[in-house]
């Protein structure tokens, strides 16, 4: 458990054009419920398996609890509420059964690509791979990152 910094910035956008244009009519209160929806849901989306849930917005801060299955998947979903457009911290409140050895996170700058990040935090270029594997489903493909994201390192074994 911990708190998680991000560029609030950069990533994924929660809502579109309209959906942005219908939130000026509601109150802060409501505004953060419907994002902390819409980020539940793109956890449920993803296939991140956590049991019982719940995420809190405050300004831009998102609370996150629940059980996740393991500690890739508590990574993986501070990484999916944390490269959101808008979220500037992550209070990880997740309790993992059987805690592991937990990643450390990366944030990629301008110019960054897999297989840098690879030479510069396991020495090998080549095991860009590892780090590819260990962000889906976030990433889709290895080559679509951009500055500012926040990616799970994870130890070689």
């Amino acid at each position: 458990m911990g708190l998680f910094s991000f560029i609030k910035d950069a990533g994924a956008k929660l809502f579109g054009h309209e959906e942005e244009k219908a939130l000026e009519t509601k109150s802060i209160e409501e505004i953060n419920f419907e994002k902390a929806q819409k980020l539940m849901n793109e956890i449920t989306a993803l296939g991140l398996p956590v049991d019982d849930l719940n995420i809190v917005i405050d300004e831009d801060r998102a609370v996150v609890f629940g059980t996740p299955a393991d500690q890739e998947t508590k990574e993986k979903i501070i990484l999916a509420v944390g490269n959101t457009e808008g979220v500037a911290e992550v209070d990880d409140r997740l309790e993992v059964a059987n805690p592991e050895p937990e990643a450390t996170f990366y944030t990629v700058k301008k110019g960054d690509y897999l297989s840098k990040i690879s030479k510069e935090v396991y020495g090998d270029a080549s095991k860009y791979n590892v780090i590819f594997e260990a962000n889906k489903p976030m990433l889709k493909d290895p080559d679509l990152i951009y500055p500012g994201q926040v990616l799970r390192i994870p130890p070689l074994d």
